[in-house]
């Protein structure tokens, strides 16, 4: 029993120390999964503090695993058939990003931040919600959703849809 107390009194401590974001100079980087229709990959993202509520960045992800269809896209040109694959440039994406970070806002937990954002990518110009929260001064998890906004190409092939649709992102997070 007297362990299970430490324990708790330990775990206690360490969830109340975590700050989400500090403002100015602060640096959060970001590892996880990403998640969309007919692909999953990774997820990579740095942020740094520009002002007490503003953050600037760069995201990059990777689809590891596609479905067999972008595997097998066939493609009918001028009469012939072609089998496109989805290659490098279809499965990865790169974004800058700005985020408006309302986690002291909102006033829910100094450990929360609720960031919602617009970012520039390499596929489209979108959109993206996430929220953080850190267990200790160094080490949280975090969530995210990214949205295209607006496409750069209106006739996609199918393996051009990867990245450029509603994607999630779930991972840990990283004070710098």
């Amino acid at each position: 029993m007297k362990n299970l107390l430490v324990i708790i009194t330990l775990l206690s401590f360490a969830f109340a120390n975590g700050q989400a974001f500090s403002g100015k100079g602060d640096q959060k980087l970001q590892v996880g999964a990403n998640f969309q229709d007919s692909a999953t990959g990774v997820n990579v993202s740095y942020d740094l503090g520009l002002g007490e509520n503003i953050s600037v960045g760069i995201t990059s992800t990777y689809a590891l695993g596609i479905s067999n269809g972008l595997e097998d896209d066939v493609v009918d040109l001028n009469g012939k058939t072609i089998v496109e694959k989805a290659g490098f440039l279809d499965r990865f994406d790169l974004k800058a990003r700005f985020n408006a970070n309302i986690g002291n806002v909102l006033n829910i937990d100094e450990n929360f931040d609720l960031y919602p954002g617009l970012n520039l990518s390499l596929k489209n110009f979108g959109g993206h919600v996430g929220a953080r929260y850190f267990f200790t001064d160094g080490f949280g998890v975090y969530s995210e959703a990214q949205f295209p906004i607006a496409k750069y190409n209106d006739k996609l092939t199918r393996a051009e849809h990867i990245h450029n649709q509603f994607t999630v992102n779930l991972g840990a997070v990283f004070n710098l």
